[in-house]
């Protein structure tokens, strides 16, 4: 298996088990926040922030902007949690000290519905304004991010942070656009190809985040929930071994999405001409190899994005992880294989699978970008009346004329 094979299989099964519990850890929480505060001091200042699925007693995102609630300058901090009778994806639900104690604690609404938390002012007159100032009430409903409760929330806010439920982010990228709000949130890396995600990131709308991108994101897992030993063994090796709250497990395709602004998204790519490229790349699929260009889309082939040549003014496919070095101002973004956002220049009726020379009945459906070869040699190939290889997704750009 494939690195990024592997990263995506560890994406699929939280999909496929439909286990939506990943909690963020405080250090990548940190990092990406200073990526924006480096760029803009004042971003955070004044603001109402809403963290849409973030219990303060679980969630790193609640605890983290608590504390620093008074030197970011916040407005209003709100939280919500969602109701454990609607989550099924917790083991088992006991509620805490710090909801049982409480003078509004209900046996019936602690398991049906969701809660609503707010840090605003110095409430125990200490003061400074902290976590211990935190104010909350159960919500009417379960606390689902679309309920009109939770969206008149969203409404009230300036900016959202949060890591949302993997399996509803298709979803949750909209309701985030709907409410014209600021946003940073995490998701995985192959959700630039989900045509909304996509036509958001191509109008400049949308962005990766300044960290994380390519790197394994660890993230804390209730007990119970099943780990891959590989996933638990490199977890702990980052420093994040099993405790009694948390079992630990890393998602490697796992990134910021967000359209706040930070400065590594302006720095320019340094790259090499072409001739430099074929000299000198350190790739040996790109040295020593002229750039091959698709049979099927009016670009060449990139297959590395430091391999991307500066001084070529045509259509380039690269691969979607282009994406977390992508400048605006130096490259445009043009589309994406495999949909209507680019033009194929060619379309193909009947396509068989070869593999190693073999053929074998499959159903190829719509090809996205293919190589003409000259034989059907080792590897996948396809037969659409002479060979041809496919690649990866890719990204379509062209540099701009004034970088």
């Amino acid at each position: 298996m494939t690195t990024a094979t592997a990263k995506n299989s560890n994406l699929s099964a939280a999909r496929s088990t439909k286990n939506d519990e990943f909690y963020t850890q405080w250090a990548d929480i940190e990092r990406e926040m200073n990526a924006y505060l480096d760029y803009d001091e004042e971003v955070f200042r004044d603001k109402v922030v809403l963290l849409p699925c973030d219990d303060p007693e679980w969630s790193n995102f609640a605890k983290f902007f608590a504390l620093h609630f008074h030197d970011y300058g916040l407005k209003k901090l709100i939280a919500t949690s969602y109701a454990p009778d609607s989550n099924p994806d917790l083991p088992a639900y006991q509620p805490t000290l710090f909801e049982t104690e409480a003078p509004q604690f209900d046996e019936v609404k602690t398991h049906a519905n969701g809660k609503l938390f707010v840090l605003d002012r110095d409430v125990n007159g200490d003061g400074i304004v902290n976590i211990d100032d935190l104010q909350w009430e159960y919500l009417n409903g379960d606390g689902d991010f679309r309920s009109a409760e939770v969206t008149a929330l969203r409404d009230e806010a300036d900016i959202v942070i949060t890591n949302p439920p993997f399996s509803l982010f298709r979803e949750f990228i909209p309701w985030l656009v709907g409410g014209g709000v600021r946003f940073s949130v995490i998701g995985s890396g192959n959700a630039v190809t989900y045509p909304d995600v996509f036509a958001l990131i191509k109008d400049n709308l949308l962005w990766k985040g300044a960290t994380g991108n390519n790197n394994d994101m660890v993230f804390g897992v209730p007990k119970g929930v099943e780990v891959k030993e590989s996933d638990r063994a490199k977890a702990e090796k980052l420093g994040y071994p099993s405790d009694d709250k948390y079992d630990y497990t890393r998602l490697g395709n796992s990134c910021w999405f967000t359209n706040i602004e930070h400065g590594r998204r302006h720095e320019p790519l340094q790259l090499m001409t072409m001739a430099d490229n074929v000299k000198f790349s350190r790739h040996n699929d790109v040295r020593g190899h002229e750039y091959q260009k698709y049979d099927n889309y009016d670009a060449i082939e990139v297959p590395y994005t430091d391999a991307i040549p500066n001084d070529y003014d045509g259509v380039m496919g690269v691969p979607i992880s282009y994406l977390d070095k992508y400048n605006p101002e130096q490259f445009e973004l043009l589309g994406l294989s495999g949909t209507s956002t680019y033009p194929t220049t060619k379309s193909y009726g009947k396509k068989e699978r070869v593999v190693d020379g073999e053929r074998k009945k499959s159903n190829t459906g719509t090809l996205g970008c293919v190589i003409r070869t000259d034989s059907f040699g080792p590897g996948t190939h396809f037969d659409v009346g002479y060979p041809v290889r496919g690649v990866y997704r890719r990204l379509f750009v062209r540099k701009k004329a004034d970088a």
